[in-house]
């Protein structure tokens, strides 16, 4: 049966944290706002859109899109040279493709994304990416894979898995009906991870010689 891959990106291939973080505080003060949290506040949104997660850094919803745009001017700017592969991230991907047919699933915007991935050369590895700006309703909504198996043309007899580091993707992969990993090297929790399933590791290398394996 042939074997389908999803992978998230932040916190399950690569590291932006410092990329992620100082654009929000770039934002801030671009836009006045005093922002009295912590890096660590920004860090536990991870995997939001954007707009999700500045309003629950306190930005009003009237005036949220304007610090979208601001965060995105300068992350496109900067997000090259802040962002890393994670350890075990191109391993990963190099023997998911030697069995596999591979996408990416992310709440970043997807013309970034490519860019990134395209700078550490494994986006020759991947079909399609879908991005934020691609659907309507991100994940957890199950929206991003069914588009991104759409356009895979993929059929209900495939062996489909998600792997990604917080449960939104958990979520979205069995709202969609599609097996999912969960990797401890990114921004959710263990423990909220085993809530939505049984199969959790500690990297993507792992994840995907398990699902080689199954």
């Amino acid at each position: 049966m042939e074997k389908i891959i999803l992978f998230d990106l932040d916190g399950t291939l690569i590291d932006s944290t410092e990329a992620i973080t100082s654009t929000f505080h770039h934002s801030f003060k671009e836009l006045n706002y005093n922002f009295q949290g912590t890096d660590e506040d920004i860090k536990s949104l991870i995997g939001h859109p954007l707009d999700i997660m500045y309003q629950e850094l306190g930005i009003d919803k009237e005036v949220v899109w304007d610090f979208v745009d601001s965060y995105k001017d300068r992350y496109r700017q900067i997000s090259r040279q802040q962002t890393e592969l994670l350890e075990f991230a191109k391993e990963a991907v190099e023997l998911a493709n030697t069995f596999a047919r591979l996408s990416v699933v992310t709440t970043k915007t997807g013309l970034y994304s490519q860019e990134l991935l395209e700078h550490m050369d494994i986006m020759k590895y991947f079909e399609h990416i879908t991005g934020r700006e691609h659907v309507e309703h991100p994940k957890p909504h199950p929206e991003p894979i069914h588009r991104t198996l759409d356009l895979m043309q993929i059929k209900q007899t495939c062996d489909i898995w998600m792997v990604g580091d917080t449960e939104l993707d958990l979520i979205a992969a069995q709202s969609a009906g599609v097996n999912c990993v969960g990797v401890t090297c990114g921004y959710g929790k263990e423990d909220s991870l085993k809530e939505h399933t049984p199969f959790i590791v500690k990297n993507p290398l792992e994840a995907v010689k398990l699902i080689r394996d199954m």
